[in-house]
């Protein structure tokens, strides 16, 4: 019998994308969040403008925030604009909320945004990954196996 596949996010349009995080990061496990945003928000995400390249997620009374991303004012707004680095709430499961408190209490791992993007109905959703920083050296061993591969592919193209 076959290995069922492992669940992928139905991506429409990506917004945002934190291309670092894989190469400073072990990601260890992914869920999808909800994000709870105001009009102008919405308006800013849909024209394509947001950054999520320093921000990062943490638990806080028991609800997960996602800090430090950037999604700048919408050009046609007015005063009621809305601030453009302020903490956003990220809609999870109760017992996805408790794995992740776990996996960052004790085994001292981070939550991390991969991207932000627009689902098939249009919902704003958020990738975030459980993840452990890499040292210097995971870094270079990383990058040796990826030229490696690189390599064996061009040879095998060329020889076969």
């Amino acid at each position: 019998m076959a290995r069922p596949k492992p669940p992928t996010f139905d991506k429409q349009k990506i917004v945002a994308e934190n291309r670092k995080a894989r190469h400073e990061y072990f990601i260890e496990d992914t869920f999808e969040a909800g994000l709870a945003l105001q009009g102008t928000e919405v308006k800013a995400l849909r024209a394509g403008e947001g950054s999520i390249g320093e921000s990062y997620a943490e638990v806080r009374d028991g609800q997960v925030w996602l800090v430090n991303a950037n999604v700048p004012e919408y050009s046609h707004g007015n005063r009621l604009n809305h601030e453009p680095k302020r903490p956003r709430k990220l809609l999870l499961h109760s017992r996805e909320i408790d794995k992740m408190v776990g996996a960052v209490e004790r085994k001292g791992m981070t939550l991390i945004p991969l991207s932000i993007y627009f689902n098939g109905k249009g919902r704003a959703k958020v990738e975030l990954a459980l993840a452990k920083g890499k040292q210097a050296h995971d870094k270079r061993q990383s990058i040796k196996d990826r030229d490696w591969q690189r390599d064996k592919a061009r040879l095998m193209r060329e020889k076969g």
